[in-house]
């Protein structure tokens, strides 16, 4: 490793003189910064998922999987490694296993459909030659899944098992799948009348296939590179400018000549990298003249844990997006979406002053979320901080609708303060969570290509 571009220890470090090795110490000193750390991998599950064939003449065994787990789970660059059973190894020819993905995206009454191979790998475990002996009864194996898959010319981070329709009409359903397969060829009795069955490998061979396959759960796991920032604090102006916050900014206006808009300021962590296990905070702050902040409190933020009409609502939302046949019509793309809320927020109350009132909270995630959002080959994902504003009768309200929309990404696994997971890559099941996006600091760049606002023809429906 070429030490050329290396910094030196320079005038910062007091402790140093003449270039002296520096003392170690666990932390960063003031004129240091961590870049990454790796620590221990989790300890990996001990038991073992078996699938016997129908026949019972050949199993499948995964090793490393949770006890008594209804499927087999894996995570980003897991090994999958088991070992393939036989009953009766004489009379077997060829033994075969291989991983698969699929991505199956269909349109209901529109007729479109499509499907994608995600991933699909084999390994020959044993071939008969000439001359060969008998086949072991048990047969250990061992392929790593792949981080990405190429589709129509692109390359996209391999997506988590997902599946979700959208009913009526029009509608969709979309689903990814992964799975494991052992197939087995042992010589027919009369092999004129048996027909070529296609072997992964061998081609075509007068042989049966004896096969047992089990679906597999894939769940790539991921941590923020930040913690959440602490809560900020109100003085006689609002809120103080706290780090690792940033601020979103829109409008209520008016309709009344008597009122003036109101303007509204939504802070939520800057990074917009969270926890799905974790409540997301925010903060929120309405500023106008005090007749006009008055006059909207009916329809602002209800701090009532019992209420039931809440005009002013700051929720998380989720979009699924299918696009089969990539088309456009009048310039319009023709894909299908459904849109749900997947977190709700709760206000309290934070303080007020003569031109301004503020409010925290928190947004309680769903526990039914398990996967954050991705892109895969017509299946798109998003996740959204929303705040709005719907007056029960909007022709009737003296101020107009809010929407204020920002794109946030969702990570599996809480962030760490010992760094565990944060540049590393674990090819083991289960295994320490990585950078999910592949490179979460870069996340922030990304959601900033829109300027903290999404595209409107992608968005249209939040």
């Amino acid at each position: 490793m070429s030490t050329t571009s290396l910094p030196g220890y320079g005038t910062g470090a007091s402790s140093l003189v003449n270039g002296a090795t520096p003392m170690y110490s666990a932390e960063p000193a003031s004129y240091e910064e961590r870049i990454a750390i790796a620590g221990a991998l989790s300890p990996r599950p001990a038991g073992k998922f078996v699938k016997p064939s129908k026949s019972g003449n050949v199993s499948l065994q995964l090793d490393e999987q949770d006890k008594d787990a209804a499927l087999p789970l894996y995570g980003t660059a897991s090994l999958v490694k088991g070992e393939v059973h036989l009953v009766k190894p004489e009379v077997v020819t060829n033994v075969e296993v291989k991983v698969e993905g699929k991505l199956r995206l269909k349109e209901v009454a529109e007729g479109g459909h499509t499907s994608a191979k995600l991933c699909l790998d084999s390994q020959q475990l044993w071939f008969k030659s000439d001359g060969g002996g008998q086949c072991p009864t048990t047969l250990p194996f061992s392929l790593t899944l792949p981080t990405h898959f190429e589709y129509e010319g692109k390359t996209y981070p391999l997506p988590p098992t997902y599946d979700v329709k959208l009913s009526g009409l029009p509608g969709f359903t979309a689903t990814i799948d992964y799975s494991i397969s052992v197939l087995v060829d042992k010589p027919h009795v009369v092999p004129s009348l048996v027909p070529l069955v296609k072997s992964h490998i061998f081609g075509s061979t007068n042989h049966s296939n004896v096969a047992v396959s089990t679906s597999f759960v894939y769940h790539p796991r991921s941590r923020p590179s930040k913690a959440l920032p602490a809560p900020m604090t109100v003085t006689q102006n609002g809120f103080s400018d706290t780090p690792g916050w940033r601020s979103f900014h829109s409008t209520i206006e008016s309709k009344s000549p008597n009122l003036h808009d109101i303007e509204v300021t939504l802070f939520i962590p800057a990074s917009r990298v969270l926890c799905m296990t974790q409540p997301i905070p925010f903060h929120v702050k309405l500023r106008s003249t005090a007749v006009s902040l008055a006059s909207f409190l009916p329809y602002g933020p209800s701090t009532s844990t019992t209420s039931t009409k809440r005009m002013t609502k700051c929720h998380l939302v989720r979009q699924t997006t299918v696009d089969v046949r990539n088309a456009e019509v009048l310039g319009t793309k023709t894909n299908i979406w459904r849109v749900d809320t997947v977190g709700t927020g709760a206000f309290k109350m934070a303080g007020d002053g003569p031109n301004w009132i503020a409010y925290s909270g928190e947004i309680a995630i769903d526990e039914n979320v398990q996967v954050g959002g991705f892109s895969a080959a017509g299946l798109t994902v998003v996740d959204c901080v929303i705040l709005s504003c719907t007056p029960p009768e909007p022709q009737k309200a003296p101020f107009s609708e809010l929407r204020l929309v920002v794109p946030i990404r969702l990570t599996t696994d809480p962030y760490t303060a010992d760094g565990t997971g944060i540049g590393a890559q674990y090819p083991n099941i289960n295994g320490n969570p990585t950078n999910g996006h592949h490179n979460l600091d870069d996340l922030d760049d990304d959601l900033d290509d829109k300027n903290g606002i999404p595209p409107e023809e992608f968005y249209r429906a939040l």
